[in-house]
């Protein structure tokens, strides 16, 4: 079975109501999504068993290769690229990590890097399991670190 505690306005007893159905129930998984402020864990005395970095690929342009073109500026949608007449930058806060830039590119100018934005954090919490993500201050994207 699977038990959802989701939405609504901050402050009104999300993560309380589910730490305690959680513990209620025991020898459950808890999940705390809520990566940009997660808290479930301070409700309770974990011990940490496991981390797991998360990272998003973001496109590196190799200035030598790339003829400034366009190709891959025209072809992302976020608007995560830009191509000069002298050099073609990256916008990495704007970047899906889709990957399609580096596909496109027509001199493979373009290879993807990992970029660390988060943490999953595996811990043991009485008779649960807890699972919560921190995604790092500054960072735009909560969705991979979520999906993580």
């Amino acid at each position: 079975m699977i038990i959802t505690v989701a939405s609504g306005k901050g402050g009104t007893g999300k993560t309380s109501v589910a730490v305690n159905m959680a513990l209620s129930a025991g020898h459950v998984q808890l999940l705390d999504c809520d990566v940009e402020e997660p808290n479930a864990h301070l409700f309770l005395k974990t011990k940490i068993t496991k981390t797991q970095q998360v990272h998003t690929l973001i496109p590196n342009i190799n200035q030598e290769l790339c003829t400034h073109c366009g190709t891959c500026a025209k072809f992302c949608q976020f608007n995560a690229l830009f191509a000069a007449p002298e050099k073609t930058m990256v916008f990495a806060e704007l970047c899906h990590s889709c990957g399609g830039c580096a596909m496109v590119c027509p001199t493979k100018a373009i290879t993807d890097e990992p970029h660390h934005i988060g943490t999953l954090k595996f811990a043991d919490a009485d008779d649960l399991e807890l699972v919560y993500g921190e995604l790092e201050v500054g960072k735009p994207m909560a969705v991979p670190v979520i999906k993580a």
